[in-house]
Parts: C-alpha cells; sequence; structure tokens
C-alpha cells in the first residue's frame, strides 16, 4: 500500500500500517536528510517537532488552538515524558499518532505514539492546560469539545 503522507489516516489505514493502538489523529511522512544525526538516524530534537506538529493540528481538529481566534483558548503543556524506544534511520516512512486519553476541567492528556514499520518508535505523553488569552488564568475545556473528546475515547478523571 502506498502511504498517504499528510494526510489523515483512517482506522483501517492505521491497522494495514502495523498500528496496534489506532488513534483519531494519524499522519504519515518520511524521514528526510535534515532530520539526520551524524550517526545517520533521526536526531532526538526532531521528535519534539514531529510532536508537537501534530499535538497542534490534533488540539485545532477539536477547534482548540485556533490562531487570530479571541475566543479561543490557549494551550500549554504543563508536563511531558518522551521515550525513545527504537532508532528511525533514513528514508523510513514514519506515522505519528495522537489521541487525548484523559480530560480533567481546564486540562487534558495526549499520548502520542511515532510508529515505523509496524513498531512502536517513540512515545511522548503530555498534559495540556487550557488558558485565557491573555494567559492569566486557566479556561475550563468547553462543553462541546469536551464531548467530541469523549466520543474520540477520552475518559473524565
Amino acid at each position: 500500500m502506498a502511504i498517504p503522507y499528510h494526510t489523515p489516516l483512517s482506522a483501517p489505514q492505521q491497522a494495514s500500517l502495523g498500528i496496534t493502538q489506532t488513534a483519531p489523529l494519524a499522519i504519515a511522512d518520511r524521514v528526510h536528510h535534515d532530520d539526520l544525526d551524524t550517526l545517520n538516524h533521526v536526531n532526538n530534537t526532531r521528535y519534539f517537532v514531529w510532536f508537537e506538529r501534530l499535538r497542534i493540528r490534533h488540539m485545532q481538529m477539536y477547534g482548540i488552538g485556533r490562531l487570530n481566534d479571541p475566543d479561543s483558548p490557549r494551550i500549554v503543556i504543563r508536563s511531558g515524558e518522551i521515550r525513545f524506544v527504537e532508532e528511525i534511520r533514513a528514508g523510513t516512512d514514519y506515522v505519528i499518532t495522537t489521541t487525548c486519553s484523559a480530560l480533567r476541567t481546564t486540562s487534558m492528556t495526549l499520548d502520542q505514539v511515532i510508529w515505523a514499520e509496524g513498531r512502536k518508535r517513540a512515545t511522548f505523553n503530555c498534559v495540556m492546560v487550557l488558558l485565557t488569552q491573555d494567559g492569566a488564568k486557566r479556561m475550563p475545556i468547553p462543553q462541546d469539545i469536551r464531548q467530541r473528546l469523549i466520543a474520540d475515547g477520552a475518559a473524565e478523571s
């Protein structure tokens, strides 16, 4: 199967690529030359960039963090943990998945995974906090967004 890059992958497409934990958002790409370090594998800093790109897209998919929208909350990472499982080398196709696993009043937990060749290569779990536009205080997750995240598998905690 030809992997469509930069396009959301459906659950069946994800499964066909060996992804055992399908997600509401999954995007494929290929390792580029500027992603590599001197050992010819993906530089650790690139993982953060890749995760951030998909995290922003995920938030915008749910209507959070829209640029130039004064009513859209600001989003910040409160905490995060990355785990490098297995290296990725030049020319490899990879897929990043993002799922919201837990909701609180003003924050949510996102679970992100990089998959390549049907294997988990890295994970990033973080807590995202919603703030008012001026950043002065926390903002509750809007009810309509909360319901969509729950429908996609998030648990309230």
